[in-house]
């Protein structure tokens, strides 16, 4: 009980044994609850079948952008190999590595960049056939971006003068290995596009591992081929190099000596086609000729003399303008008696008898409506006759004349039928054949 430790003291003596015994020590194992926070550190899991250990990388120390000689980008569930010290981390108690180094297993770092960069660049486009530029057939001048000391140049250099002689090169001298070559390349890309008058370019360099060809596998190198307006033709290391370049350029050369020869044809195999050609054009030139020689002398023995032409169709001429004047004359005649039967015809057809024709129609039909209308009016005027007696001699009226009157009560005008239908002293209305007059009751006798 006397020598009590603190939590804190005993973390710390814990740390300081850790720390002590165990210096850097190399840790393979899977990532896993891999965190990035806005801090920059990078937070993981390190695991394997049985157990797990957690792991930081400090921005200090270069992560993201550098945690080895060979970047790449940490992946969840990443088999790797890394560098570390064991720390204990006080506030919580928990131990941890404290990565500085990391490596994939399985793969070395620079072919996994390769790989996730080619991944990269591939769905951004970058690799499109549909952005790749043509190739000039006989360009003018060449640039060559590679290293001026080495091989490869003075084979482009000689392979291109024994083929085309009279063809321009601009070497553009830069490193083709190390941390300086990739801005380098990029500079050199820009001052052809400066310069202006550079046709196509080569990027080239012999072979190598692939730490050795990593300046071609940059992404400002890709990106920087991408962009140029000049067409770039790759020609990086042995035919089985690839590299991001390769992906990228508009050509890829298995060799630098296959670029030389795909960059320009050969001069004499040039001048060799080119006379073929001439001498085609010439036998082909002179076939038309002939061909069209021989139509000429056809046509020739197939005109005749003018004038004998000209006379044969002056007769022509006469016999139509006979025949013509004949054809006038017999038409004129079929013509007038024609004209003079349609003169016939419109006599007899003349509106003037068609309208005397119609005026006598018109006034027989007058006299006869006339006629049926005054019979009809006689009749009528009898049936009304007839009528007017009948209803004369229905009419209460007529009635009245024989001596019988009609009484109304007063005032509501109500016809007297009955005896009883009005009490003496009552007003009453008589009306007779001429007229009326108003009288009182005075007596009601009922029958």
């Amino acid at each position: 009980m006397e020598n009590i430790l603190s939590v804190s003291e005993l973390n710390e003596q814990i740390r300081n044994l850790l720390e002590a015994h165990f210096d850097f020590v190399w840790v393979e194992g899977e990532v896993s609850n891999l965190r990035r926070p806005a801090s920059g550190h990078v937070y993981f899991t390190l695991k394997d079948e049985q157990s797990q250990i957690r792991a930081v990388i400090f921005r200090p120390w270069g992560y993201p952008s550098r945690i080895s000689s060979r970047e790449f980008e940490l992946e969840e569930g990443m088999a790797v190999v890394c560098k570390a010290r064991l720390n204990l981390y006080p506030p919580r108690g928990e131990y941890q590595l404290v990565v500085d180094a990391m490596e994939p297993k399985g793969i070395g770092a620079l072919q996994k960049a390769f790989e996730q960069l080619k991944a990269r660049l591939q769905a951004e486009g970058l690799f499109d056939s549909a952005h790749k530029k043509a190739i000039p057939f006989l360009p003018e001048r060449i640039g060559v971006i590679t290293s001026p000391t080495g091989a490869v140049v003075r084979d482009i250099l000689n392979i291109t003068t024994r083929r085309f002689s009279s063809v321009n090169i601009l070497v553009v001298p830069v490193r083709v290995q190390g941390r300086e070559a990739p801005n380098e390349i990029i500079q050199a890309i820009e001052d052809l596009r400066t310069l202006g008058n550079v046709d196509v370019a080569i990027l080239a360099r012999g072979g190598g591992t692939l730490e050795d060809l990593a300046a071609f596998n940059d992404e400002g190198v890709a990106r920087a081929i991408y962009h140029s307006e000049i067409p770039i033709i790759s020609a990086i290391g042995h035919e089985t190099d690839f590299t991001i370049a390769d992906f990228v350029s508009d050509l890829r050369a298995p060799t630098p000596s296959a670029a030389a020869e795909l960059v320009v044809p050969e001069k004499e195999e040039l001048r060799t086609t080119l006379i073929a050609s001439c001498l085609r054009i010439m036998e082909n030139h002179r076939r038309y000729l002939k061909r069209h020689l021989e139509n000429l002398d056809m046509l020739r023995q197939r005109i005749q003399e003018p004038k004998r032409k000209i006379a044969d169709l002056c007769l022509k001429l006469d016999d139509c303008l006979e025949r013509l004047k004949a054809s006038f004359g017999s038409q004129t005649v079929i013509r007038k008696h024609l004209l003079e039967n349609l003169g016939i015809r419109l006599r007899h057809e003349s509106p003037l008898l068609k309208i005397k024709d119609g005026q006598s129609s018109v006034e027989n039909l007058k006299l006869n409506i006339i006629a049926k209308c005054t019979a009809m009016m006689e009749m009528l005027k009898k049936q009304i006759e007839a009528h007017m007696s009948l209803l004369h001699s229905l009419s209460p009226l007529a009635v009245l004349e024989r001596g019988y009157s009609i009484a109304r009560s007063l005032p509501q005008g109500t016809i007297i039928k009955k005896a009883r239908s009005v009490l003496p002293g009552d007003f009453v209305d008589v009306k007779v054949s001429s007229g009326h007059f108003q009288a009182t009751v005075t007596d009601i006798f009922e029958e």
